[in-house]
């Protein structure tokens, strides 16, 4: 959002940068109060990338201003994500709603969010963060030997870093919160098995790629139980969709062309309104599809019974136990065990939860 130059407008936005103070604008965006002041009143001197993170630290104060008005230890805290926006859009909620819960700490985040990032960049994204200092990380990142550097790097600063939704195991991260991946890739077999012809059907498992840990261990449940469960169906990875439309709608359509015997999808990485529109430009039909997550995407298409079930998790839950490992960290709060993984929920058009509690 660009700063208008028009008085009313003006005012407007300086009320709002008051409420929350320059010092906390500068804290949150990790830059100096000297950028804060020229960018929220329109001078010279900051480049577009330094007033984008101001006005994005602005926004988000404005979002957490109950939490400012709190009493108790304050813990700031960064969320860094590379995940599609829908997803990115659920887990920005439910910390919003674990920051309120959280007792007796007073909890701000800022966030680092891309639907895609360049290696390089993620690791001086978390090295930029330890520069500037935090009292946790929450990370949502591929499993590579320079990520996991990188977090070596911030818990040697004393920073703690929690692996959230994807874990990386052998990484100096403090803890994985998040679904059972396992579990929802032999459950996501269990629910497809029955439907699938007892000559064989070739099932495509769709993935955002290669680097994330929590999918790869869902396709490796999966395979392995289908394989038991349905052992004449055949079944094709694609991974190159990047949980994004237009990517994964050009990669299922490639393999559709090349597998005539296609008719069930299993969809680890999301996109699955461009997977079933693959479908329709194909001329075929998908008998049964299961996916993950309960965005608003995926709510409108079991609504239009267009997918059979949807693996989900509870993210609040996920992000009360992130908060509560950190205060853990920090010796406010007392140490009640490791975290435990999500159990894994089936929802079917007929079972739908209202959107304030997906």
């Amino acid at each position: 959002m660009l700063l208008s130059r028009r008085p009313g407008r003006f005012r407007k936005d300086n009320r709002m940068a008051h409420a929350v103070s320059l010092k906390e604008i500068a804290l949150q965006a990790g830059v100096s109060l000297a950028t804060v002041d020229r960018v929220l009143h329109a001078r010279p001197g900051a480049s577009v990338r330094m007033r984008d993170r101001v006005l994005l630290a602005r926004d988000e104060l404005e979002r957490q201003r109950q939490q400012l008005a709190r009493r108790g230890r304050r813990f700031l805290i960064d969320l860094v994500m590379e995940a599609p926006v829908r997803f990115s859009r659920l887990v920005r909620a439910a910390l919003d709603r674990a920051m309120r819960r959280a007792q007796p700490a007073v909890f701000r985040a800022r966030e680092h969010l891309a639907e895609t990032w360049p290696e390089a960049a993620l690791v001086e994204a978390l090295d930029a963060i330890g520069r500037r200092g935090s009292q946790g990380v929450l990370l949502k990142g591929p499993d590579t030997g320079p990520v996991r550097e990188a977090v070596a790097r911030l818990q040697a600063r004393g920073i703690p870093v929690l692996a959230l939704v994807t874990d990386l195991p052998g990484s100096a991260c403090s803890a994985y919160v998040g679904l059972d991946n396992r579990a929802a890739g032999r459950t996501a077999a269990w629910l497809m098995a029955p439907w699938l012809s007892p000559a064989g059907d070739g099932v495509l498992l769709s993935s955002s790629g290669p680097g994330f840990r929590g999918e790869l261990e869902r396709i490796e449940a999966f395979v392995e139980a289908l394989g038991r469960l349905a052992p004449r169906s055949r079944v094709q990875v694609i991974d190159d969709g990047l949980g994004l439309h237009g990517p994964t709608m050009a990669g299922v359509g490639r393999a559709l062309a090349q597998q005539a015997g296609v008719a069930a999808v299993y969809s680890v990485g999301g996109a699955n309104a461009a997977i079933l529109e693959a479908f329709a430009r194909a001329g075929r039909v998908c008998r049964v599809f299961v996916g993950h997550d309960l965005d608003d995407d995926n709510r409108m298409l079991l609504r239009q019974q267009r997918l059979s079930a949807v693996l989900h998790h509870d993210l609040d839950q996920d992000l009360d136990a992130a908060c509560r490992l950190l205060m853990q960290a920090h010796g406010v709060a007392p140490r009640d065990g490791a975290a435990r993984r999500s159990g894994v929920a089936v929802i079917t058009p007929f079972n739908l939860p209202p959107e304030d509690m997906g």
